[in-house]
């Protein structure tokens, strides 16, 4: 009997295989990578009973990825409505579904969100590179192929697990994509927001921002009234995930999951990682508002949505 597995009939733009993340290298200049919404592929890999950070895909954009089973598979789908078929038929994001050998799963345009995640029984196969599968394009590691690049037609994907028992969203569960206008994400201020002028730091959260068409991966670009540093330029250090770094022309650039490791533009603070869940979804065009929280709120958040998995 033939190994079980889907085979790309036609890749999309932009399919990559991410866990968790790739941590612990940052001294060597190897990024964090990993699931830009971390929140919906947990979400993904709990649907299937599978460890929280088991690899999965995450698919951006769409743009017509087809994916053929060779075998029947239970997969999870969560994050953004990109329009996905099976065999024709609509499937909703945020639940499983049986694939039967010989359909086809197709995923088409976003409806709403950016990215959307296909988890695997236990954790899609691929090999470990610096303790992660992670795909990341800067530093041409991870994914199938040990070189970070999206899948490509006949690439085959195969999975460490076998179906389990199905599970659904506990009662009550949410999971919210951004809206067109006045998504809002939440900030934590660095040490050196007090080197910005007053009157940008009231710009900075009292104004909208409209997100870029300059996003991916590395980090997604804010435009609007522009905020300006007394600080020209700093020595370069390490970057956080969620970096809100103010280069020259005063633009917001959030760096996300692939970012460089350090950096040396003046920083207003750094996004929350629920914040950066949220951001990964929005399209360009769409309309983000900045709000400022304590660091002890942040954290308080981040525990409870961790505390939702158990």
């Amino acid at each position: 009997m033939s190994q079980p597995m889907l085979t790309v009939k036609q890749a999309g733009p932009l399919a990559l295989i991410q866990d968790a993340g790739r941590f612990g290298v940052g001294h060597l200049g190897v990024t964090q990578g990993g699931a830009a919404d971390w929140i919906a592929f947990r979400w993904a890999n709990w649907l299937l009973g599978n460890p929280l950070e088991s690899a999965a895909l995450e698919i951006v954009m769409g743009g017509n990825l087809t994916l053929v089973a060779n075998s029947d598979v239970r997969l999870a789908l969560t994050g953004a409505d990109l329009a996905a078929t099976l065999d024709g038929q609509p499937l909703a994001p945020n639940d499983s579904f049986m694939m039967q050998a010989g359909q086809t799963l197709v995923f088409r345009q976003p409806k709403k969100g950016l990215r959307a995640y296909l988890a695997f029984p236990g954790g899609l196969d691929a090999p470990t590179v610096l303790g992660s599968q992670a795909c990341t394009a800067r530093e041409q590691i991870g994914g199938l192929h040990e070189d970070g690049k999206p899948l490509k037609t006949g690439d085959q994907l195969t999975w460490k697990g076998s179906s389990a028992t199905p599970r659904q969203l506990p009662q009550g569960t949410h999971l919210s994509l951004p809206d067109a206008e006045d998504t809002v994400l939440d900030m934590v201020l660095g040490s050196q927001a007090a080197h910005f002028a007053g009157r940008s730091l009231f710009d900075a959260f009292n104004q909208p921002w409209t997100v870029d068409q300059r996003a991916d991966r590395m980090g997604i670009r804010l435009t609007g009234k522009a905020l300006n540093s007394r600080l020209g330029g700093i020595i370069s250090e390490g970057i956080p995930l969620g970096a809100v770094q103010i280069p020259p022309d005063g633009q917001p650039i959030i760096l996300m999951n692939d970012r460089q490791t350090i950096g040396g533009y003046p920083r207003l603070g750094a996004l929350t990682p629920m914040a950066c869940a949220r951001l990964a979804q929005c399209l360009p065009g769409t309309t983000v508002r900045l709000q400022p929280i304590s660091a002890t709120q942040a954290q308080a958040a981040y525990r409870k949505q961790l505390g939702v998995w158990g």
